[in-house]
């Protein structure tokens, strides 16, 4: 059984990534710190990952896919355990940030690799993908309940612990994965590559995550001169026939491209929609975090329905509509928790636009996954992977960001931020459904 390990591990990676958040206030507290101290942590978790997630992926090519995820888990328990034990921010930092964020970065790309890989036909990809991004997606909209929970039950170490146990039995069920045969026989690792790339990642993300303050800007245009410099680094590995970190090749496919957009926009979508409705519902209605996790719930619900059908789906329906579908149920859930969510509304009034946003979600992340890891044969998946994996972390980071910028550039009485912050994501599902509908027709 491949699905269950490689879904496991997705499902504790998101879960690490938004669990955090319901338990700020009580590591602070704790650890004698601030609360800008553990949200730096948290920053730090997300820019490692994102960050280091392209030469990660290109380790599979060095190391072997099986054994670069066995090495992702026993880095990321390593540094859960690690974080467990923590009395100051310094060791916080270097669990949860550093550790688990390479972690992440290793064993991910493997994830979608070995997927694609192994499965025989579209619909069997289809089915197995919708499973792994609906463990994802799982893991990060349970991560504030269960963690509330946990943190509110056994201790915010707990959460920490957990986690290491559940590496461990990833761990035991992952050592029966068989290396798929002919993986491609690799030069030597592009290390001047990997650095450049995370660099330009990492400055990319800092200014995403400074967005509304002159720093945005700082960063932004570091990043992306570096990421310029990378891409001409690639150019010139390319020409002396050399192995570059990443094939520019990849970037030259239309359905690559669009597909990539896609994915960027849908993780916006997601993660930005979840921060702002989170932060409502406790700022407005004055909810803690299990609550507010139980009211995000339709939206799960919606995302594992549609990952569950993502199998039956992908045999009736070309990828691409599939993505549109997506999109526009996404559109319309957007708008009816625009329309009918209110500060003195009922508990009812968010079921049908969280639903349609998680069903709308949850179609597309397997459809689009689906698309951009099959368009590459599987010599350069662990190029795609990488890349693939890299454009939705920024897509998280900027969802979080964007809404958070609107919320904090716009007071006003009766929640008129919120519905502003919804608005401008909702523009942005727009922007990914015009990038869908430019996708070509598959060959």
């Amino acid at each position: 059984m491949i699905v269950p390990p490689l879904a496991l591990a997705q499902f504790i990676a998101s879960y690490a990534a938004t669990t955090m958040t319901v338990a700020v206030s009580v590591i602070a507290a704790d650890l004698g710190t601030t609360v800008l101290g553990v949200q730096t942590a948290i920053t730090l978790f997300t820019l490692t990952m994102a960050s280091l997630m392209v030469p990660g992926s290109k380790l599979t090519d060095v190391l072997g896919r099986k054994r670069c995820f066995l090495l992702g888990l026993v880095v990321y328990g390593a540094g859960a355990l690690l974080a467990s034990a923590a009395h100051g921010t310094v060791t916080l930092i270097l669990g949860y940030s550093l550790l688990q964020g390479i972690g992440s970065a290793l064993m991910i790309p493997p994830i979608y690799i070995l997927v694609t890989v192994t499965s025989p036909d579209v619909e069997t990809r289809a089915r197995r993908f919708g499973v792994v991004s609906g463990a994802g997606a799982l893991g990060a909209a349970a991560g504030p309940l269960l963690g509330g929970l946990v943190t509110t039950w056994l201790g915010w170490r707990a959460s920490f612990l957990l986690q290491v146990l559940v590496v461990g039995l990833i761990a035991l069920l992952a050592l029966r994965l068989t290396e798929p045969p002919g993986r491609p026989a690799r030069t030597r690792f592009d290390v001047v590559g990997a650095v450049l790339s995370a660099a330009g990642l990492f400055c990319v993300v800092v200014g995403i995550l400074r967005m509304g303050s002159s720093m945005f800007w700082i960063f932004a245009g570091i990043g992306a001169g570096i990421l310029c410099v990378f891409a001409a680094h690639l150019h010139s590995r390319e020409r002396a026939g050399r192995e570059p970190l990443v094939s520019s090749a990849l970037f030259r496919d239309r359905a690559t491209r669009f597909g990539l957009i896609t994915q960027h926009v849908q993780w916006l979508v997601l993660q930005g929609s979840f921060f702002v409705i989170a932060v409502f519902l406790q700022q407005i209605r004055g909810y803690d975090a299990i609550e507010t996790g139980l009211m995000l719930t339709p939206a799960t619900v919606g995302i594992l329905a549609a990952s569950a059908a993502a199998g039956r789906m992908a045999r009736r329906h070309s990828q691409r509509r599939l993505i549109r579908g997506g999109f526009v149920v996404a559109i319309a859930g957007l708008v009816l928790v625009l329309l009918l969510v209110r500060a003195d509304s009922g508990v009812a009034s968010a079921v049908p636009g969280l639903f349609l946003l998680g069903a709308g979600v949850g179609i597309m992340l397997t459809a689009s996954v689906n698309l951009v890891q099959s368009g590459s044969p599987d010599s350069a998946q662990g190029d795609i992977s990488g890349v693939s994996r890299s454009v939705s972390n920024l897509g998280s980071s900027v969802g979080t960001a964007l809404a958070g910028s609107v919320l904090a550039g716009v007071v006003r009485p009766g929640g008129t931020s919120f519905a502003l912050a919804l608005a401008t994501l909702t523009l942005a599902a727009v922007v990914g459904l015009v990038a869908a509908l430019l996708l070509p027709k598959p060959r």
